[in-house]
């Protein structure tokens, strides 16, 4: 390997892809293989490859800006940091600390959103925090922890799929979204396993499946309940596995069994004999998964959907096995990260309970402050920035892109341009900074050393590469600065290995225990899985956690494949990189813990719960005025709201803009041919888009990728409604009207 390479990882999904940076002849960086990292095994998609583009002061911002007379215009960083404390105060002074909001990302590091967290309660004392991370996985986290007692997007690594029986995937496009994943599909039917997709389009995804189910969307609910009904009626359970390691079982039997196959194919479309073909095949094997996606959890019931699914592992005898189980495909690079420590609105480092009041004084012990200081929940995302110009005043923002990615998002930027004060950090002008009175360059995956947790629950090292542009600094160097003009002098220190050891500490004892886990293992382990407690962490802080300590945390996973050998101490005999020579290991380690319950559940018994569901309607179903279905999601050249990909020359000559997927019957009904400029109408506004017309998807149905502003902007379309647990807002299925632009 070449010894100039700095190994590291994409800046994108949650995969985490491990790729080298190698110095390139212009002075930057260009993407090389990391074949040893075994998610990817060196493969990439064309996102990760162009990834060092967006490090070219061409594309990205290099100086804050500040807005005067209307216009934004550069500025020095004290004067930036300067307005924001003066706008932040002067909320706080007017209206009271809730009247701040703070805004995360699930791209941030854990690191940033660790420093995120504490920022707004401790500096700013608002309850009012949240992330973009409440719209992408949200629902599958709420049903983890209703049916599990913990929610870890996999509980499995990506390596068990190709060993298992069957896979279900529902709602999830992997060929487009996470195409080096598609692999371990493609190994899954080499090794003779068989494959179900559940998806309204006829994706690259389901052209491989060997069975491919196109419900209507927005009855993903009822579909499973239907695949339920059979099961029982079938004979198909598991009842020693039910009677053994579950609680719940005869609620959500009866509320299945009311969900006969006929009246689940009127609802889905999808016909009895498929259903049935769809048990045989996911029971006979001794081990299969279901991994669900956006496609059921962005719904008004997405809880109950993606528990509705837990229950047919649950039923079949799957979670809890080797090779077996319910999984969540988390998107957001950090996405899974994100959410354990302390960005999102009820929760604090750890994964822990904000409501908890072992839980805040725990954290509050780790942070120096008194736990009844520590403000409670505040509102999920939508609510929050529902709530700008109204009860909420100022608002500081990283790492998203609300006026692209949130529903309602006409709405959405009216909100923002309503506040008194905005702040944005970002590493390009999104959107969003656009609206901005102060925005601030910051650095950016390859200039920056941090950790991320991918969707298998495997923390991982991104390591500098370059030295950034001069005139941008690290989200750690403007929480510091703010918090310092703010009056809180110490306990947000700069350096990303110091704020993980406090972060290792705040989560000591929780669900999400990443106390025994160093920067220096992560540098030689390829990642560690949490949860990964301390050799001397007996969980005390938390006793009355339902997951919190070492036994209970150990209880429920297994350490079978990883070794407990005590490392090493010398760096100069072991190989430890010379970056981290801080970090030497006493004593046995806790290996971390790649699978999930194999012994037990995290519940307080042990047991995993059946939660009883039934179907109901979509929010909103199509009438005589908006009569055709409308459903979102990404292509492979772009991610998420565009704000980089969008950015980069080699991507958007693969996907230059928006478009509407649509059948040819729909098509010829409207008079519309390939390429025509359509406008879709719902209740929120309207979109024009080029129509595509494609055998592809449901006659009932159109699509539009949400990556784009302006007036193919999918998401001016998209209904708020939210889930009642996750307040998850409902993505996926909206009702609209397609007409001929004119």
């Amino acid at each position: 390997m070449d010894t100039s390479a700095t190994p590291t990882h994409c800046p994108y999904c949650a995969l985490q892809c491990g790729m080298n940076l190698t110095p390139a002849a212009d002075g930057g960086v260009e993407v090389t293989e990391r074949a040893d990292f075994p998610v990817n095994r060196g493969a990439l998609c064309g996102k990760g490859r162009t990834a060092p583009a967006l490090l070219s002061s061409r594309v990205r911002l290099t100086s804050p800006l500040i807005r005067n007379g209307g216009v934004l215009e550069p500025a020095g960083w004290d004067e930036a940091l300067d307005r924001i404390t003066e706008g932040l105060s002067r909320t706080r002074t007017e209206h009271g600390p809730d009247a701040c909001g703070v805004f995360g990302g699930g791209g941030l590091t854990n690191e940033k959103a660790y420093a995120l967290g504490k920022f707004a309660r401790v500096v700013l004392g608002t309850s009012q925090i949240d992330y973009n991370g409440r719209f992408c996985m949200s629902s599958a986290a709420a049903a983890g922890i209703k049916a599990f007692g913990l929610d870890r997007g996999l509980p499995f690594p990506l390596e068990d799929i190709p060993r298992t029986g069957c896979v279900i995937l529902v709602g999830s496009n992997l060929a487009e979204t996470m195409p080096p994943a598609l692999r371990y599909l493609t190994e899954l039917k080499e090794n003779g396993g068989t494959l179900i997709v559940i998806d309204p389009r006829r994706t690259r995804t389901a052209e491989q499946a060997d069975l491919h189910l196109a419900p209507r969307p927005g009855t993903d609910l009822a579909l499973a309940l239907g695949l339920l009904h059979l099961i029982v009626s079938e004979g198909r359970t598991d009842e020693e596995y039910i009677q053994s390691r579950t609680s719940g079982w005869e609620e959500a039997r009866a509320a299945a069994m009311a969900h006969w196959p006929e009246y689940v194919e009127r609802i889905t479309g999808v016909s009895v004999p498929q259903l049935r073909e769809a048990v045989r095949l996911f029971c006979e094997p001794e081990a299969a998964m279901v991994l669900t996606a956006r496609g059921p959890e962005q719904q008004s019931k997405g809880t109950d959907t993606v528990g509705a699914w837990i229950n047919l592992c649950l039923a079949t005898g799957r979670s809890g096995r080797p090779l077996s189980g319910y999984g969540c495909l988390t998107g957001q690079g950090n996405g899974q990260g994100g959410r354990e420590h302390g960005q999102k609105a009820d929760q604090l480092p750890g994964y822990r309970k904000l409501t908890d009041p072992a839980a805040r004084r725990h954290v509050a012990e780790v942070w120096g402050v008194d736990p009844d200081s520590l403000p409670g929940p505040g509102r999920s995302a939508y609510e929050l920035l529902d709530a700008m110009g109204t009860d909420i005043h100022s608002l500081l923002l990283m790492g998203s892109n609300p006026v692209v990615s949130a529903p309602h998002a006409a709405h959405i930027e009216e909100r923002l341009k309503s506040l008194d004060f905005l702040a944005v950090a970002d590493v390009v002008l999104s959107e969003t900074a656009a609206l901005a009175d102060v925005v601030l360059p910051v650095t950016q995956w390859a200039e920056e050393t941090g950790t991320t947790t991918n969707l298998e629950g495997r923390v991982l090292l991104r390591r500098r590469a370059i030295t950034p542009p001069e005139g941008v600094r690290s989200d750690l160097d403007v929480l510091h600065e703010l918090a310092a003009r703010l009056g809180v002098e110490k306990g947000f220190p700069t350096d990303p290995e110091e704020v993980f050891d406090e972060l290792r500490r705040a989560s000591a004892g929780g669900a999400a225990d990443y106390s025994g886990i160093t920067y220096r293992r992560l540098a030689e382990e390829n990642g560690v899985f949490w949860p990964c407690p301390a050799p001397d962490d007996t969980g005390s802080a938390d006793s009355t956690d339902s997951t919190a300590g070492t036994d209970s945390t150990v209880g429920f996973g297994d350490c079978e494949d990883a070794s407990l050998d005590v490392l090493p101490d010398d760096p100069a005999e072991d190989g430890t990189p010379a970056d981290f020579p801080g970090d030497t290991l006493d004593g046995g380690v806790h290996p971390g813990t790649p699978r999930l319950f194999l012994d037990r559940f995290a519940t307080e018994d042990g047991l995993a719960r059946f939660v009883p569901v039934s179907h109901r309607a979509a929010a909103e179903e199509p009438d005589d005025e908006y009569p055709v279905l409308l459903t979102t999601g990404r292509v492979v050249a772009q991610y998420q709201s565009g704000a980089q990909t969008r950015r980069v020359d080699e991507l958007n000559a693969a996907a230059p803009g928006p478009f509407v997927e649509m059948h040819p019957r729909l098509a010829e009904r409207l008079g519309a041919a390939d390429g025509d400029a359509v406008t879709v109408v719902s209740r929120r506004g309207r979109a024009v888009a080029p129509a595509r017309i494609t055998t592809s998807i449901r006659p009932d149905t159109v699509f539009m990728p949400f990556h784009w502003p302006g007036e193919g902007r999918a998401n001016t379309l998209t209904n708020p409604a939210l889930d009642p647990t996750s307040r998850m807002p409902e993505f996926k299925t909206c009702a609209v009207r397609v007409e001929v632009a004119k």
